[in-house]
């Protein structure tokens, strides 16, 4: 296995289980302290909401991730595909740093390295 396609897998690896518990916040668990702030211990409804668009969300960039990386066919032209997987790169270290600038202590430690391991697969991705 190369490198582009180790680091798409683990891409997709890593956003399957940030879409569990994002399905996780969505149902009222007590996981709050994790996400969007970490002010709310279960997440009020407009968050909820905002926890199955973000598995949306991780749908539509684990699909472009691996478009890029050659394991799957969306019907896009290479060059989009590559400027996609940039945007998701850039996308995810924003969130890096937004993580790393949370309130929460819960949130910094373990989203900051979450985000910061999807952000450097992603770039892997990318470059390759």
């Amino acid at each position: 296995m190369d490198l582009v396609t180790l680091a798409a897998s683990l891409f997709c690896t890593v956003l399957v289980g940030l879409a569990a518990f994002q399905v996780a916040l969505a149902a009222g668990a007590p996981l709050g302290r994790y996400a969007w702030g970490g002010s709310h211990v279960v997440l009020p409804t407009r968050l909820r909401v905002g926890s199955v668009v973000a598995i949306v969300i991780y749908a539509v960039f684990a699909a472009v991730v691996l478009a890029d990386a050659g394991m799957v066919a969306l019907g896009l032209p290479e060059p989009v595909i590559g400027v996609l997987t940039w945007v998701i790169a850039g996308y995810l270290a924003i969130g890096t740093i937004m993580n790393a600038a949370s309130r929460s202590r819960a949130e910094r430690v373990v989203m900051t390295p979450v985000s910061t391991l999807l952000c450097a697969a992603s770039v892997v991705v990318a470059l390759g």
